[in-house]
């Protein structure tokens, strides 16, 4: 397939193209998490046509002591927060109980101060024993996305769902046994970048995600 064929105009284009294929999940009124900010305007189109709940999904790295950019695990937010350790890196660095949750704690925080900035004093939405639809705007090396699927299983959605626009085979292919199905419209080789296969990919803005959760929000009260 040629490429010009699956070029997105924006992130809204991929939405509506994404909430064609996924149409068939309507009947089970599904929960679209959307990982913020650039998955906000995909989530919203999909579930506008999916008349779905929408929620934000918040992921954040755990820092290693006294190394902060590399990441021991990730803290997966919502009504029931998931830690997902790094086996291999907590093994080989050896941080204590302690330090873990401690900074679980941290991030925890940060991520209530993010929701709280978009959503004001709105709980998350629970996943348990719904179908749950994770969206991005696209997928490059798959780490935060792989962070979520795992966060996500441990609070026992009926279905775990990933839909993206674009993403490589390679990674796709790596976290289809983390959930149930996975939608991606394009899977490109080789892959560069999520940015090149738009048109418009200007950075999303606070104001845009709260201005789309308020228009959801009125939506769904109709």
């Amino acid at each position: 397939m040629k490429l010009q064929s699956m070029l997105f105009q924006d992130r809204r284009d991929a939405g509506e193209r994404l909430a064609k294929v996924l149409s068939h999940l309507a009947a089970s009124h599904p929960l679209v998490l959307a990982l913020p900010r650039g998955g906000v305007p995909v989530a919203f189109e999909v579930a506008k046509a999916l008349k779905a709940d929408l929620d934000l999904l918040f992921v954040r790295k755990l820092g290693a002591p006294g190394y902060e950019e590399l990441g021991i695990g990730a803290v997966v937010d919502g009504a029931d927060p998931q830690l997902v350790l790094n086996e291999d890196v907590v093994r080989q660095l050896g941080p204590t109980p302690e330090y873990i949750r401690a900074e679980m704690r941290r991030q925890l925080a940060e991520i209530d101060r993010r929701r709280r900035a978009y959503l004001g004093d709105r709980e998350p939405i629970a996943v348990a024993g719904r179908t749950v639809i994770i969206v991005d705007d696209g997928i490059a090396t798959g780490g935060t996305v792989k962070a979520a699927l795992k966060g996500l299983s441990k609070a026992h959605p009926a279905r775990l769902i990933l839909a993206v626009p674009v993403a490589p085979a390679n990674v796709i292919a790596g976290l289809r046994e983390d959930c149930d199905e996975v939608i991606c419209l394009y899977e490109p080789y080789p892959f560069y970048a999520v940015g090149a296969h738009y048109a418009a990919f200007d950075q999303t803005s606070d104001a845009e995600v709260v201005s789309l959760f308020s228009e959801a929000r009125t939506l769904r009260s109709r």
